[in-house]
């Protein structure tokens, strides 16, 4: 699978197609609804083309799904349509494929794609033969300003199987616009100054599965956060500065989403993980795992969102639910608000203004849930068009 990205106008999204190998920047068209969505690993065409090329206006889009991981933006006039020919700014022919997601800074655009290797699902060749490659452009033209060739640590998940096709470069970069951070499994998390130069590079584990590593880091403070579940099953804080370990916590099993810092009361924030089972909160400035809610009930692809202190959970293609954050031990029985059998099993949600935004993963149904319920408000399949469905105001 090859993957094409965009980005609208001079905003601050690009987001992951299929197509080329190549990047496009999108001119801006009419306006779009303030709801938008992004997927979790894989690239689907219809929602991520009709609905995630988004940004914040002038500001940065430092990380997976934006600036506070919720993949929402207020911005206005972003592409509704496009085609190969139209609408396109600029393209810039790519190394090879990747599923990651572009992130920009300034006026710099940062992405992760990887070549020599599982370019194609049928004779994917000699695994000796891949390379994961770190890209810097200039915003408004695509020129490249710099780019780095990585050597992987081998042996790596072997290329086969459906859950093995999303490849070898799933993690988003993250920047706190002085450094980038991106993360390779089991070969590491690397920090670069953003003209391309190394400042530091630091193994997480030594794991690997059929399936690949997907999560992509977060920042906290002075930390730089990894959930190394495929790696060593550990949630992993790394100083930012020096990459060294500032700590290590357990109980990261089967999980392929990015954690999310969740504001709770008191000015304070707790990191909070869904795995396979429960749903966990963590001190970020410690690793101390403060609470655990009864999660999904299989492997976790979707990460969490969260709005007023209540954290919003899908996953395992069947489960969706609601917990409080703020509580202490087990709260499955306190804090749990509701809990549904319904639900994606890749596709990260989006909240807007009490509404809950998924598309499930077989057909291109859209779901809308509300919120405070788990009540489906409406379920839509997206035609060949990517049409619009009409939603909550």
């Amino acid at each position: 699978m090859s993957i094409r990205w965009g980005v609208a106008g001079s905003l601050r999204r690009l987001a992951a197609v299929p197509g080329p190998d190549v990047l496009i920047r999108l001119q801006p068209e009419h306006a779009m609804p303030r709801m938008l969505t992004t997927t979790g690993r894989a690239p689907w065409a219809c929602l991520v083309a009709a609905c995630a090329v988004m940004g914040l206006g002038g500001a940065d889009w430092p990380r997976f799904r934006g600036p506070l991981g919720l993949g929402t933006s207020s911005q206005t006039g972003l592409p509704l349509r496009w085609s190969s020919q139209e609408g396109i700014e600029w393209r810039v022919e790519l190394p090879g494929a990747g599923t990651s997601s572009p992130v920009v800074v300034g006026r710099r655009v940062f992405l992760t794609c990887y070549s020599g290797y599982a370019q194609d699902a049928n004779a994917p060749g000699d695994m000796n033969q891949l390379r994961r490659h770190l890209l810097a452009l200039d915003l408004e033209s695509g020129k490249s300003l710099w780019r780095h060739e990585l050597r992987p640590r081998l042996p790596e998940h072997a290329y086969e199987g459906e859950g093995a096709y999303h490849g070898y470069s799933s993690s988003t970069p993250v920047s706190d616009g002085e450094r980038l951070y991106v993360f390779f499994g089991k070969s590491g998390a690397y920090c670069y100054d953003l003209d391309g130069s190394l400042l530091w590079h630091t193994l997480v584990g030594d794991g690997i599965h059929g399936w690949g590593s997907a999560a992509s880091p977060v920042l906290y403070k002075d930390l730089l956060i990894v959930n190394a579940s495929v790696e060593c099953g550990c949630l992993i804080a790394l100083n930012k500065l020096t990459g060294a370990e500032v700590w290590r916590a357990a109980g990261a099993a089967a999980a392929w989403d990015t954690p999310l810092l969740v504001d709770v009361p008191e000015g304070r924030q707790e990191l909070v993980l869904s795995v396979e089972g429960r749903l966990l909160g963590f001190n970020p400035d410690t690793g101390e795992q403060l609470w655990s809610a009864e999660g999904v009930h299989r492997y976790v692809c979707p990460s969490v969102v969260a709005a007023e202190g209540v954290v919003y959970a899908i996953g395992g293609g069947h489960t969706s639910l609601a917990v409080r954050a703020g509580g202490r031990g087990d709260v499955t029985a306190t804090h749990t608000l509701w809990r549904e059998n319904k639900g994606s099993n890749v596709s990260s949600p989006v909240y807007h203004q009490g509404y809950l935004y998924w598309a499930s993963d077989s057909g291109g149904v859209i779901v809308c849930q509300e919120a405070a319920t788990g009540r489906t408000v409406f379920q839509q399949r997206l035609a060949s068009a990517c049409t619009r469905p009409s939603v909550p105001h």
